[in-house]
């Protein structure tokens, strides 16, 4: 998602206005309007960003890792990665001491998975293409 318009959105989702920001940042009104426009955004300096993005309560790794691309257009995301992120949300919702539990079940779910996974692997060629060989074998 282009970083003028993560910047837009994200601060009408905040409900704040460029002068909001500016009084809370310290970055000028005219400066943030002009990034963005995408005017001046590349002379966007960090020092500015990170004032911007502590006034919208995001970290750099929030901007930059998707976490606004979630919250500005959910819609635009594989299916798999809304569940993935939606599922992080409710993870991280849930107490501490529960969440490292759920973690700890998960690693172990997933360590099974990939050893069921292997297994399967390492069967012979008939077995894997069709696997319902079994019921033709003796019952004994």
């Amino acid at each position: 998602m282009d970083l003028v318009l993560k910047l837009r959105e994200i601060r009408r989702m905040r409900g704040l206005s460029q002068k909001d920001v500016a009084q809370m940042s310290g970055v000028g009104e005219k400066t943030i309007s002009s990034f963005e426009t995408g005017q001046r955004i590349g002379s966007l300096k960090l020092a500015q960003l990170k004032r911007m993005l502590a006034v919208y309560g995001l970290t750099e790794s929030d901007f930059f890792g998707g976490f606004v691309e979630k919250e500005i257009a959910p819609w635009e995301l594989k299916e798999e990665d809304f569940l993935t992120s939606r599922l992080m949300d409710d993870l991280h919702a849930l107490p501490k001491p529960l969440q490292k539990t759920m973690i700890a079940k998960f690693q172990l779910m997933l360590e099974t998975a990939n050893d069921v996974h292997s297994i399967r692997e390492k069967r012979p060629a008939y077995i894997r293409e069709n696997p319902e060989w079994h019921m033709l074998a003796s019952r004994n």
